[in-house]
């Protein structure tokens, strides 16, 4: 599904426009990426909680050549899905 195919969604089932829902949605995804930048997680119980973490600095080796190069630390993001969701896709 993409964005607006689910934008349209949430408006049908909102009854809000999909101008509203386009510029709540937005407002959302923006609102959690600040919390993550900020290293704070965001939890939405039985749904999921976004979250950071740091990876350190390692040296990898090339599978094609056997070069090892050097990757940097970088924090990446996770997501832990919650009860909920997880046995909604189950099929519980």
């Amino acid at each position: 599904m993409k964005k607006a195919e689910f934008i349209d969604a949430v408006a049908a089932k909102t009854g809000l426009s999909k101008k509203d829902t386009a510029s709540a949605l937005d407002a959302m995804l923006e609102t959690i990426e600040e919390a993550l930048v900020a290293k704070k997680s965001v939890s939405f119980i039985g749904f999921g909680t976004f979250s950071t973490a740091e990876r350190k600095a390692r040296t990898a080796r090339v599978p094609g050549t056997g070069k090892e190069v050097k990757v940097p630390a970088t924090t990446a993001v996770k997501f832990k899905v919650g009860k909920k969701l997880k046995d909604a896709v189950a099929g519980k």
